[in-house]
């Protein structure tokens, strides 16, 4: 069991105690290195980004206002410093046609996921993700990656309820079409 909460940790810095800060890295500093790994696909660039959003946290700490947990405050830091730089290497990514998208049905792509090799499975997404823009990459990963509730990512990302919902849908329509396309290009 934690000795201390967030709470107990953020009260400590507030009182000038910046040593109180080390019990937040330590309770979430893999979790949020290990969320920005997966967008930016660089380890010491994720290395630094996840300093960045600790140095952020610290800075902003005075801003925190307990409206929601500390670490979906955490992770709202870490979504933006995510995804910013994301947009700062001005990536091509693949647009979908939307007739295709159309097409794809709305219960679980089960085909595009169904190969004999686990391995391959997750190269295949793993590359499929890397062709969606940040902002949709950071919303599935939130949601089947970090575990976190709709709730959660809207209030980390600043999206409604209603459109994280529709978006991770629409989200998980786009990579059905890439899988299934990879399945066919692959199979050729």
């Amino acid at each position: 069991m934690e000795l201390y909460s967030d709470i107990d940790h953020i009260r400590r810095i507030q009182a000038g105690d910046p040593a109180g800060f080390t019990g937040l890295i330590d309770r979430y500093g893999a979790g949020v290195h290990a969320f920005i790994f997966r967008m930016v696909r660089n380890r010491e660039d994720a290395e630094e980004l996840t300093q960045d959003v600790f140095l952020k946290a610290f800075r902003g700490l005075n801003g925190f206002r307990g409206e929601s947990g500390f670490s979906t405050w955490l992770y709202r830091i870490a979504y933006h410093t995510a995804v910013s730089e994301m947009r700062k290497r001005k990536q091509e990514f693949l647009a979908i046609d939307e007739t295709l998208l159309a097409l794809a049905p709305d219960e679980k792509p089960g085909g595009a996921f169904a190969l004999v090799d686990e391995a391959e499975q997750l190269l295949r997404l793993d590359r499929a993700l890397a062709q969606l823009p940040p902002e949709d990459q950071a919303l599935i990963l939130f949601f089947y990656m970090e575990e976190k509730k709709v709730e959660e990512i809207a209030s980390a990302t600043g999206l409604s309820l209603s459109n994280v919902k529709t978006r991770l849908h629409r989200i998980r329509k786009k990579l059905y079409v890439l899988l299934t396309e990879m399945e066919k290009k692959d199979n050729e």
